[in-house]
């Protein structure tokens, strides 16, 4: 394996995990449950592969590593089909219940009984890619408007892909969190309806049902496992994934829970600066990682309450180690066990590689020869351009 990994420089955090309530009370079981009752029942619902990764589970020192792959969620490459679709349909549910002065079943949004209803709510979003495609593919299912708003460092793949949905693309200028800005001045001046990721104060509810969407994903991997895993490596962003994935596998597996490690970029590292602060603290993002889906400098209030019980660790990983992780993924030794994963999708591995290369910093993290990790491979091949420069050899 290459040196890069050895020379990795990963940073560490603690966190300060408690007895709490909040990964049963912020994502209680009914939300979990409901979003698996509906999102199971849409057309072309498949679990996801979970798959063992042995020769890089030996390289990295520890028992086995169970990779998540979520490149063919509905077609869409990202595990974000999950949260957005389904928020959106929340959000319509919500909004059709009140005007027409009935409670309006999921089923029946679905169906399309409410199709010309849909067409006069307009649902917008910022997003680095994978979060507004999964809104655009649910509002163009059920006939809702929908626009997108993106950064200046958003691929024009990933924005093609949105258009070809039926979103309406708005690219600014500035970074994540400027385009998070101006989605909701400009919802609430024209009275749309934001579907995000990320909470706020006096804004939950589509948060909360993105990350119950979420949790189909981890209820896939938990009846697939024979056993719980020691560690679950997941990878930062606003923390929404991270909680999610968190609140779940406690409320699976009790008080076996694995331990919670939060990775991050090192260029946009939120979460790890909330946990050596001990409070939710933005940072500024001075230059985008090559992990699009994870440059957020703000995190999820929602989330954070969630992370501060349940996060053990806060690593930040070097963008150099990102494109190597995605080159032994895609060209293993034996073809068979080819994945195709996005750069976001990686970042776990590429932190459990690394660590593997780092006594000090796996004596920290707990890892050694028994260890059973869980990774979650959030994202297929996103963007083909970005995926063929990699495997050329660049860094992207």
């Amino acid at each position: 394996m290459s040196n890069v990994f050895a020379d990795a420089a990963l940073r560490y955090a603690a966190g300060s995990p408690q007895t709490g309530t909040a990964a049963f009370s912020v994502l209680s079981p009914t939300d979990f449950s409901a979003a698996w009752d509906e999102i199971t029942a849409w057309s072309g619902y498949a679990p996801t592969p979970l798959v063992s990764l042995e020769a890089l589970a030996s390289e990295a020192g520890v028992a086995r590593i169970d990779y998540k792959h979520e490149g063919p969620r509905f077609g869409l490459g990202s595990f974000k089909a999950l949260g957005g679709a389904y928020a959106a349909m929340r959000v319509l549910q919500r909004e059709l219940s009140a005007r027409l002065g009935t409670e309006v079943a999921l089923a029946d949004i679905r169906e399309g009984k409410y199709a010309d209803d849909c067409a006069k709510i307009v649902l917008v979003s910022a997003t680095d890619g994978n979060h507004g495609r999964s809104l655009a593919w649910g509002c163009k299912n059920v006939g809702a408007p929908c626009r997108i708003y993106i950064h200046a460092e958003v691929s024009e793949g990933r924005a093609e892909a949105m258009r070809d949905l039926g979103a309406e693309v708005i690219r600014i200028d500035g970074d994540y969190d400027a385009s998070v800005g101006l989605a909701r001045e400009e919802a609430e001046a024209n009275g749309w309806f934001v579907v995000s990721d990320t909470s706020w104060e006096g804004y939950s509810e589509p948060p909360r049902d993105v990350m119950a969407g979420y949790g189909v994903m981890t209820r896939e991997a938990c009846d697939a496992l024979e056993q719980a895993p020691t560690h679950v490596f997941l990878q930062g962003g606003v923390g929404g994934l991270a909680a999610s994935v968190a609140a779940a596998l406690r409320q699976y597996w009790k008080e076996d829970s694995p331990r919670v490690v939060v990775v991050e970029p090192e260029l946009a590292a939120c979460l790890f600066e909330s946990a050596k602060s001990q409070k939710p603290v933005a940072v500024h993002i001075e230059e985008e990682t090559i992990m699009a889906g994870l440059s957020c400098g703000e995190p999820s209030e929602m989330a954070w309450e969630i992370l501060a019980e349940e996060a053990r660790d806060f690593v930040t990983i070097p963008d150099s180690i990102v494109a190597p992780t995605v080159r032994l993924l895609a060209m293993p030794e034996n073809p068979t066990d080819k994945i195709e994963a996005g750069e976001s999708a990686v970042a776990g591995l590429a932190a459990v590689l690394a660590a593997g290369k780092d006594t000090e910093m796996a004596q920290s993290l707990g890892l050694g020869p028994t260890s059973r990790v869980l990774l979650i491979g959030s994202e297929g091949v996103t963007d083909p351009d970005i995926f063929a420069r990699i495997m050329a050899g660049e860094n992207a």
